[in-house]
Protein backbone atom coordinates (compact mmCIF):
# COMPACT_ATOMS: atom_id res chain seq x y z
CA UNK A 1 0.00 0.00 0.00
CA UNK A 2 1.03 3.52 -0.74
CA UNK A 3 1.92 5.49 2.38
CA UNK A 4 -0.02 8.44 0.69
CA UNK A 5 -3.34 6.05 0.64
CA UNK A 6 -4.32 6.71 4.23
CA UNK A 7 -3.85 10.21 4.07
CA UNK A 8 -5.99 10.48 0.90
CA UNK A 9 -8.74 8.47 2.60
CA UNK A 10 -8.66 10.57 5.82
CA UNK A 11 -9.42 13.56 3.87
CA UNK A 12 -11.97 11.72 2.19
CA UNK A 13 -10.53 11.99 -1.34
CA UNK A 14 -10.39 8.59 -2.53
CA UNK A 15 -12.88 7.45 -5.17
CA UNK A 16 -16.14 6.49 -3.59
CA UNK A 17 -18.60 4.32 -6.00
CA UNK A 18 -20.99 4.71 -3.46
CA UNK A 19 -20.79 8.68 -3.97
CA UNK A 20 -23.69 9.78 -6.14
CA UNK A 21 -24.84 13.12 -7.63
CA UNK A 22 -28.22 12.47 -5.60
CA UNK A 23 -26.41 12.28 -2.20
CA UNK A 24 -27.91 14.44 0.45
CA UNK A 25 -25.21 14.91 2.52
CA UNK A 26 -21.58 16.00 1.00
CA UNK A 27 -19.61 15.76 3.79
CA UNK A 28 -20.07 14.93 7.82
CA UNK A 29 -23.62 15.20 8.81
CA UNK A 30 -24.13 19.16 6.68
CA UNK A 31 -27.97 18.80 4.86
CA UNK A 32 -27.80 20.21 1.77
CA UNK A 33 -30.01 21.45 -0.56
CA UNK A 34 -30.44 20.82 -4.60
CA UNK A 35 -30.36 23.69 -7.04
CA UNK A 36 -31.32 24.14 -10.46
CA UNK A 37 -29.13 26.37 -12.03
CA UNK A 38 -24.82 25.77 -11.58
CA UNK A 39 -22.82 28.68 -12.52
CA UNK A 40 -19.22 28.14 -13.34
CA UNK A 41 -16.06 30.04 -14.59
CA UNK A 42 -13.75 28.64 -17.62
CA UNK A 43 -10.18 30.49 -17.44
CA UNK A 44 -8.22 29.67 -21.10
CA UNK A 45 -4.41 29.60 -19.60
CA UNK A 46 -3.30 30.40 -23.17
CA UNK A 47 -4.85 33.83 -24.05
CA UNK A 48 -5.96 34.47 -20.40
CA UNK A 49 -9.79 35.34 -21.08
CA UNK A 50 -12.36 34.27 -18.54
CA UNK A 51 -16.24 33.42 -19.48
CA UNK A 52 -18.86 32.61 -17.26
CA UNK A 53 -20.88 29.59 -17.45
CA UNK A 54 -24.43 29.29 -16.55
CA UNK A 55 -26.06 26.32 -16.95
CA UNK A 56 -29.39 24.21 -15.85
CA UNK A 57 -28.54 20.61 -13.58
CA UNK A 58 -28.83 18.14 -16.44
CA UNK A 59 -28.03 20.25 -19.46
CA UNK A 60 -24.21 20.63 -21.00
CA UNK A 61 -22.25 23.50 -22.14
CA UNK A 62 -19.43 24.13 -24.45
CA UNK A 63 -16.36 26.04 -23.26
CA UNK A 64 -13.48 26.21 -25.99
CA UNK A 65 -12.64 22.66 -26.49
CA UNK A 66 -14.32 21.02 -23.53
CA UNK A 67 -17.89 20.05 -22.99
CA UNK A 68 -19.09 20.31 -19.43
CA UNK A 69 -22.57 18.44 -18.34
CA UNK A 70 -23.52 19.52 -14.57
CA UNK A 71 -25.24 16.69 -13.10
CA UNK A 72 -25.85 18.53 -9.75
CA UNK A 73 -25.61 21.33 -7.99
CA UNK A 74 -26.21 21.91 -3.93
CA UNK A 75 -25.84 24.25 -1.23
CA UNK A 76 -25.64 24.50 2.10
CA UNK A 77 -29.25 23.98 3.57
CA UNK A 78 -28.90 25.90 6.73
CA UNK A 79 -27.00 28.89 4.76
CA UNK A 80 -27.29 28.39 1.01
CA UNK A 81 -24.79 31.87 -0.07
CA UNK A 82 -21.79 30.02 2.16
CA UNK A 83 -21.11 27.70 -0.64
CA UNK A 84 -21.52 25.44 -3.36
CA UNK A 85 -20.86 22.12 -4.53
CA UNK A 86 -21.32 21.14 -8.16
CA UNK A 87 -21.11 17.35 -9.49
CA UNK A 88 -19.61 17.68 -12.87
CA UNK A 89 -18.54 15.95 -16.15
CA UNK A 90 -15.86 17.39 -18.29
CA UNK A 91 -14.73 16.11 -21.29
CA UNK A 92 -12.04 17.77 -24.30
CA UNK A 93 -13.98 17.12 -27.43
CA UNK A 94 -11.18 15.61 -29.11
CA UNK A 95 -10.28 12.78 -26.58
CA UNK A 96 -12.73 9.95 -25.43
CA UNK A 97 -12.08 9.51 -21.96
CA UNK A 98 -13.58 12.44 -19.62
CA UNK A 99 -11.03 14.95 -18.11
CA UNK A 100 -12.71 15.79 -14.83
CA UNK A 101 -16.23 13.66 -13.19
CA UNK A 102 -16.67 14.29 -9.70
CA UNK A 103 -17.68 16.91 -7.23
CA UNK A 104 -16.16 20.62 -7.14
CA UNK A 105 -16.58 22.59 -4.73
CA UNK A 106 -16.98 26.66 -4.70
CA UNK A 107 -14.92 27.39 -1.35
CA UNK A 108 -11.86 25.19 -2.36
CA UNK A 109 -11.67 25.08 -6.36
CA UNK A 110 -8.36 23.41 -5.65
CA UNK A 111 -9.44 20.43 -3.62
CA UNK A 112 -11.32 18.45 -6.71
CA UNK A 113 -10.29 20.35 -9.83
CA UNK A 114 -10.07 19.65 -14.01
CA UNK A 115 -6.90 18.46 -14.95
CA UNK A 116 -5.82 20.05 -18.28
CA UNK A 117 -3.45 21.92 -20.23
CA UNK A 118 -5.35 24.66 -21.48
CA UNK A 119 -8.22 25.37 -19.58
CA UNK A 120 -9.28 25.40 -16.32
CA UNK A 121 -12.92 25.39 -14.78
CA UNK A 122 -14.25 26.02 -10.71
CA UNK A 123 -17.78 26.34 -9.40
CA UNK A 124 -18.87 29.90 -8.76
CA UNK A 125 -22.67 29.42 -7.16
CA UNK A 126 -25.33 27.34 -7.53
CA UNK A 127 -28.96 29.18 -7.54
CA UNK A 128 -32.89 28.02 -8.06
CA UNK A 129 -33.17 30.26 -11.38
Amino acid sequence: MSPFVPILVAAGLTAAPQLSAQSLQIGGDQETRAMEVVRLRGLDTLNGETEDIVLPVGGSAQFGHLEIFADTCRVPADEPEADAYAFLRIRDVREEAPRFSGWMFASSPALSALDHPRYDVWVLSCSRR
